[in-house]
């Protein structure tokens, strides 16, 4: 289509106009002719890469609207769409098809093992032997679990409400058998109950509401279908961005770090006997560090008091010790402080290994000394806050990034930790990890180690929630006084502490009581929290400040006043700030009147209630993301997608996909391959001809933007139309047959024929990729249109169409299949 050879930049306007004959008088109008400062500008490729966004202020109101409404204008608003939803760089990695199934099975390899992992502590949960064999892992109810009223998923069927389970005469036998009795919008079902504990999940949805928007009809299942197949959609889209997330670290390089006996020795030291989960901690840590090439990205799931720091403190040995830094990030100053007394202590036998602290308390002098030693290297373990991600904190050779409590930050701070996880190891320590890095634990794509057995000394602690009454408080307190303990009162707002104090001083005035939040200076704070660990201070009034970290062992009451106010992981840490010694430690929650309390604050409390043994902080996360939703995970909101099917089904169908991940491959076909066997050359009209300033160059430049990839051809098109204004439309069907070639190798067509009323397109995908495009394309026209059969996909026109039209319509039809590609994993 295009003319070969660099001469062709010096053919003359009459010898194109031979090339391409104008048979009509265009409609094209151009617009005034460039000022002299742009003249000399020709359309090269220095110029498709240039910002022109002034030039595009010369077109006319009308070409403007028009060049807004064209197919190809449309095509290119879509394709930004999508890649704006995933939030992604539209230029992928490129990554050839025997790496790409290298990888593929990396990512089955590991899914199998975030799945293990949970079968085998859902089995310790349920109070399975350790030589038990393994349960398969399913989201699927028990339907002896269920309450009247609980709304359900039968897969083939859809949603409903579950009325009870009782004994009912089968149809062919004498022998009653229970069954499962669920309403559905136009009547009753009943399953036998083996054959409903194959087929039906909870309903859960992910916010607030819990009612489902109608229950689904027995008679017309078409509906549920169309639900059922969204929610399958947006699975697949979900699959394509982890994969990317997790391909994209499998590629980041780092040379594994040696083993030494010094790290046995330094082991040696931990003055505690590991419970098992420890120990498993403890190796998959020095696995990931000293076996594997990628930089470490592992979770660390486990109560307060389990032991996650002595996992974090061997891992920054064993990074320290081969001469790199660690950073240590911490969300509170409080915590943060806590971490460099534990670690300061815990290297004193090492002086070589340096350790500091870095927070927004510090004198600037003190600062700019620590923030010159970090970029020298004179501190080999940096200890901070936030201030710790800041831009002029310069590290020397930093190894590893150990985060406590992640969902303690905000989002640019989160931000700024994921920027780490390219270039270094990470390691995150979490007792109820936010949804996102929960959800990729579930999946298998975050590796995670789960530390749920307590120390041999730890108890339960009995949670208390009532109603908020003084006398219940004062008690509370008394009874812990009594017994020589101190008590944390936690409000959710520095306002009304003070209120707190006064009365607390009148009920017991001979009894040491001060106040502590984030607005004090450092120095007043940092005395307060010692006086109270050293027990001067017997209650310590305090907002959420002291959510983590604080490791004091004779204070085993804590009161929660207006637990509504609190999160879900806010209210499970905070409790956890007591019992840490063998007494029996106490959680008194108060809410203001049950009457006041929205659905979601109840739900909360009753999970927090539930969840009331020691080492469940995992499984109140997950209670967290049911009652939360997933949130913003990957940069679009997926709870509309989920509420389709409900989260359980929604889960359940993620790891069927994630299983099934190479059979939803499109493998792209070379560009030059791709043959459109369509006669049309459509002849550009000699006005626009004279208008372009070096017309072969840009023909030429088209075809080669196409060659490289949709971005390029979308840019030079674009340009193209900020230079000269919209082109005629001869010179648009030009550059659909380049859209055209270019999608339809993206998505592994090899040939577009046409015969009679039948068009035709030969490709290597698969019948189940093929269905998944069409079940997610938004047009019925081209789903229904379209079949796959013998390799070809094919559609019946009803009349014989003329080229052009035949060829617009080609152009819709891919444009269709190829905004689906964001569902596909593609090399």
């Amino acid at each position: 289509m295009a003319a070969k050879g660099s001469s062709l930049g010096f053919l003359t306007t009459a010898r194109l106009c031979k090339l391409f004959p104008t048979t009509q008088k265009p409609s094209f109008s151009p617009p005034p002719p460039p000022s002299s400062s742009s003249s000399s500008i020709t359309l090269t490729t220095k110029v498709l890469n240039a910002d022109a966004a002034a030039v595009s202020t010369q077109l006319p109101t009308r070409l403007r609207h028009e060049q807004e409404r064209d197919a190809i204008s449309l095509l290119h608003d879509r394709i930004r769409r999508e890649h704006a939803k995933r939030d992604q760089s539209p230029h992928r990695p490129a990554m050839d098809s025997q790496e790409a199934d290298k990888y593929i099975q990396l990512v089955k390899q590991q899914q199998q093992r975030g799945l293990q992992k949970l079968k085998t502590d859902r089995a310790r949960q349920e109070g399975a032997p350790p030589d038990a064999p393994q349960p398969t892992f399913t989201y699927k109810v028990d339907p002896y679990t269920l309450r009247s009223g609980d709304y359900v998923v039968h897969r083939k069927v859809g949603i409903g409400r579950f009325v009870g389970i009782k004994f009912d005469l089968p149809k062919d036998s004498n022998q009653p058998i229970e069954y499962v009795f669920i309403e559905y919008a136009d009547g009753m079902a009943k399953l036998p109950v083996k054959q409903a504990a194959r087929l039906l999940y909870r309903y859960n949805l992910p916010n607030e509401t819990k009612r489902p928007r109608t229950l689904s009809k027995l008679s017309d299942t078409s509906s549920w279908e169309r639900r059922r197949m969204k929610g399958k959609v947006a699975v697949q889209k979900m699959i394509v961005d982890l994969m990317e997330l997790y391909l994209h670290r499998l590629k980041q390089k780092r040379p594994p770090y040696p083993k030494s006996p010094a790290m046995a020795e330094f082991a040696s030291q931990f003055p505690f006997q590991p419970t098992p989960d420890q120990k498993q901690a403890f190796s998959d840590v020095e696995r990931d560090l000293t076996e594997r090439e990628n930089p470490m990205d592992r979770l660390i799931c486990g109560d307060v008091g389990f032991g996650k720091t002595e996992v974090a403190l061997r891992a920054i040995f064993c990074v320290v010790s081969a001469g790199k830094q660690a950073m240590v990030l911490a969300p509170t100053i409080v915590l943060a402080k806590q971490h460099f007394d534990v670690i300061s202590e815990r290297f004193s036998r090492y002086p070589n290994i340096r350790v500091g602290l870095l927070s927004r308390f510090q004198t600037k002098s003190e600062k700019e000394e620590y923030l010159s030693m970090i970029k020298d290297g004179r501190v080999d373990i940096i200890v901070g806050t936030h201030s710790l991600l800041g831009n002029r904190v310069e590290y020397n050779n930093l190894g590893l990034l150990v985060v406590d409590e992640e969902q303690r930050f905000g989002v640019k701070q989160k931000e700024r930790i994921a920027s780490f996880k390219t270039s270094v190891d990470v390691l995150t320590l979490s007792a109820t990890p936010i949804p996102r890095t929960l959800y990729l634990a579930l999946t298998g794509f975050r590796d995670a180690s789960l530390i749920s057995t307590p120390p041999p000394e730890r108890v339960p602690i009995r949670t208390h929630l009532s109603a908020y009454s003084t006398d219940k408080v004062i008690s509370a307190i008394k009874h812990e006084l009594d017994r020589g303990g101190r008590v944390f009162y936690v409000l959710p707002r520095i306002k009304g502490l003070e209120d707190v104090m006064e009365l607390l001083e009148q009920a017991f005035p001979r009894v040491e009581i001060a106040i502590a939040h984030g607005k004090q200076y450092s120095k007043q704070l940092e005395e307060t929290m010692e006086r109270f660990a050293r027990g001067d201070i017997r209650i310590l009034i305090c907002t959420n400040i002291v959510e983590s970290g604080l490791d004091i062992q004779n204070a085993n009451t804590i009161i929660i006043q207006d637990v509504q106010q609190f999160g879900l992981a806010q209210l499970y840490q905070l409790r956890g700030r007591v019992g840490r010694a063998d007494k029996e430690a106490h959680a008194h929650l108060f809410y203001p009147d049950k009457s006041l309390l929205s659905d979601h604050a109840l739900e909360r409390l009753a999970a927090l209630e539930e969840c009331c043994e020691l080492g469940q902080g995992f499984q109140l996360a997950e209670r967290d993301m049911a009652i939360r939703g997933f949130g913003n995970i990957f940069g679009e909101q997926q709870t509309g997608d989920v509420g389709n099917v409900g989260i359980d089904l929604f889960f359940e169908m993620l790891f069927e996909s994630l299983s099934k991940v190479d059979e939803h491959r499109v493998i792209s076909v070379p560009y030059p391959a791709m043959k459109l066997d369509i006669n049309i050359n459509p002849h550009l009209p000699s006005e626009y001809i004279n208008h372009l300033e070096n017309p072969m160059q840009i023909i030429n430049g088209a075809e080669k933007a196409a060659e490289k990839d949709i971005f390029s051809l979308m840019q030079f098109t674009e340009n193209l139309r900020r230079q000269y204004g919209k082109e005629p439309y001869s010179m648009e069907i030009l550059l659909k047959k380049l859209y055209i070639r270019r999608m339809a190798a993206d998505l592994g067509i090899t040939s577009i024929y046409a015969s009679g009323k039948m068009v035709g397109m030969k490709t290597n995908m698969s019948k189940k990729v093929f269905k998944l495009i069409t079940d997610s394309a938004t047009s019925d026209i081209h789903q229904n249109s379209l079949i796959f059969e013998d390799g070809q996909i094919k559609a019946e026109l009803l009349l014989e169409l003329p080229k052009e039209q035949l060829l617009n319509w080609i152009f819709q039809c891919l444009a269709e299949l190829y905004s689906s590609l964001p569902t596909l994993i593609k090399y």
